[in-house]
This record gives C-alpha cells, structure tokens and sequence, in this order.
C-alpha cells in the first residue's frame, strides 16, 4: 500500500518506504543493479537476497554478495524460485532498464521495490495499477525531500540528480584552475594559460563552468552553479568527452569556482570540490587575491593541502592577482615563499605557468 504524506504546503508526496523494517515482509529478494547500491540493499539488517541481476555481461555469471550475478529474471528465477519481491537499485540515466524490470517483475507475480534515482512511482502511477491488477505491491524508495522541507523551510519537487554517471579517460592531461576564494582571477588565468598554449603551437581546450563564462579562446562555458553538486562531476567528465570529440585537443584547461577552503559562506566550496573531482587533473594551478577586500581565503598553503587531499594531483604553480596587494607584493615573493613558479599572468601573461605545466608533466 502506497503511503502518501503531505509537504508543508499540501502537496502530495508518495513515500512508501521510510525504514527498512516496513519492506522485510516482502523478503526474500532479487536485486537489480551489482553496484554500490545493490551491495547496500543486500546489506541491510533484516534482508534476505537470493539472486542478483545486471545487463554488465563483466558481471553476469560471477559471483557478487554470495551469489552469481544473472543476466535476465527469467534466469535468476530458476536458481531462485523462493523470490517474493525484485528491488531495483540502478544509477540514474538507467530509467529504461528499471522500467522494464519493474514490468517483468510485476508480470511474473513479484512485489517491486523501485529507487528514485531509476523510477519514481509518482511518475508511472500506471505502475501502480498494473501492481494492484496482479495483486502484488509496488513501493517506492523515496529521496526524503519532506525532512528537507520540515529542517529547511523548503525544498525541490524531486531529486535534483538527474545526469546519467560517466565514466572517460582523457587522452589529453586536463589541467584544473583553482583558487583560494571566489573572485580571485581563476577566469583570467584559464584564459591566459590557454592563449600560452596557442602561443605554443598546442591545440587547448577550455571549459568554463562560471555563470558569465570566458571570453575567446575558450570552447564553451556552462554554469556548474545551476547543477546538483552530485551532478556537477558528471557535467565536467562529459564535457572533457565532448571536447576531445569535437577538437581533439593537446591539453585540457578547467575554471574552478570558489575555494575548498575559503572562510564564510560555505556553499561554494562543495561546488569547488566537485569539478575538481569530475576534472581528476593531472595537475593544478592555484590563483591567490592577497589582501582580498570582500572575501576571507584561508590561504595558499591550506588550499593546495586541501586540493591535493580530494584527488591524487599535484599543485605545480601559482596565479597570483595583485590588484589589491600591498606594493611590495610581487610574484618573487611567492615563489620563495611557498616553492613553486608564481605568476601576475594579469600583466604578464601565463607562459611561465604554461613551462610549469609542461615540465611536471614531462612534456
């Protein structure tokens, strides 16, 4: 039985599962999905699996959570016949699949346990009567958004996770422009280093992810602001894909936003840490607003601490933005401070932080 609540402002919701005590009556179960998520259904206290599905033909016929992975219902029926109920636990971007497992499952007499990020029963209420029709239950794992609502005042209609997953490995070195806070020059650095690369003779790619985006020379821009931080890895990949498709590029530049460890506002920094991670540079510049008027940076030691703790990359160089620094601030003095080429690229282009690149990456 579909359980419906009402969000602060009357708004139906269907949440059918809240705990995992309300679904143990449906054991035992058929999992779809030999991912993270079905390893943590399989692992849930009062649940009991006996079978296990996925399209991967790499996984079909091995072994995952004690059992061999299968490659249709109707197969993973005959070594489980026992089986009450399917839960489909698949990625988003994998909504046909879950539908037509969710069909299947429901034709074959099974209970059906749906996850918002492959099916929302809200959307396929027609679902729902097929189940009622077939007299078996289908509920819906649901993304909790009325707790969101009753802490936060408000909340989205659905889950905000809507890109499907990618997985690419680049062929040219991807080149990630951070920062030690917001408005600290990492636009015009990312500009800069890929005038150098033309400058060069290199074939550069660069990816804005700002709200204005880049000027000439860059490729395209999109607002990574505008994106579920759980999406943002996933736009960056792709657009590190697509690039390559379209221009088969020497080297890859990325604009970061904001800081992993500016002071203050919070918010931007979990935006900062997810295109560094949909990036996974094989190496980074820093940019760096000593005496910043209206923001609080942690500092250049702490930010390339921080950057080089979330991905396995090196900080090789550092864009250093003079507009508000003190006169006898200049890039000398970073270089000797913190041990890395350190650059105005402002008022003196980024060829040197180019070299920095290039040297560390053995090229």
């Amino acid at each position: 039985m579909v359980v419906i609540n009402y969000n602060l402002y009357g708004v139906k919701l269907l949440y059918s599962v809240k705990s995992v005590k309300e679904i143990q009556d449906l054991n035992p179960f058929i999992v779809v999905g030999c991912g993270g998520g079905g390893e943590k259904f399989s692992n849930l206290e009062g649940i009991e699996t006996v079978g296990f599905i996925d399209d991967d033909v790499k996984k079909q016929g091995k072994e995952f959570c004690g059992q061999i992975v299968a490659d249709s219902l109707e197969n993973c029926l005959k070594s489980a016949p026992d089986a009450k109920s399917l839960v489909i636990m698949l990625p988003i971007g994998a909504e046909g699949t879950a539908l037509k497992y969710a069909v299947q499952a429901i034709d074959a007499g099974l209970n059906v346990i749906t996850s918002f990020r492959s099916l929302s029963i809200a959307e396929n209420l027609s679902l729902k009567k097929f189940a009622d029709a077939k007299n078996v239950v289908i509920k819906d794992i649901g993304p909790r958004l009325d707790v969101v609502e009753k802490i936060a005042g408000v909340a989205p209609e659905k889950s905000c996770e809507v890109l499907p997953k990618i997985s690419y490995k680049p062929k040219a070195p991807v080149i990630f422009v951070g920062g030690t806070s917001q408005e600290c020059g990492k636009r015009t650095t990312t500009k800069m280093l890929g005038l150098a690369s033309m400058e060069k003779g290199l074939k550069p790619a660069i990816i804005s992810t700002d709200e204005m985006g880049l000027e000439e020379p860059t490729d395209f821009n999109f607002r990574a602001g505008s994106l579920s931080a759980m999406d943002v890895p996933a736009a960056v990949l792709s657009a590190i894909k697509y690039a390559e498709e379209t221009k088969q590029p020497d080297i890859i530049f990325i604009e970061g936003q904001s800081s992993l460890t500016e002071k203050g506002n919070p918010h931007p920094r979990g935006l900062s840490a997810a295109i560094l991670i949909g990036a996974a540079p094989d190496a980074v510049i820093v940019g760096h607003r000593p005496n910043h008027p209206y923001r609080e940076p942690r500092g250049i030691e702490e930010e390339i601490k921080a950057i080089e703790a979330v991905e396995p990359t090196k900080v090789v160089g550092l864009s250093v933005n003079l507009k508000n620094a003190s006169l006898d601030l200049c890039p000398e003095y970073f270089e000797s401070k913190f041990d890395l080429p350190a650059e105005d690229v402002y008022n003196n282009g980024a060829a040197k932080l180019l070299d920095a690149i290039l040297e560390y990456l053995g090229e």
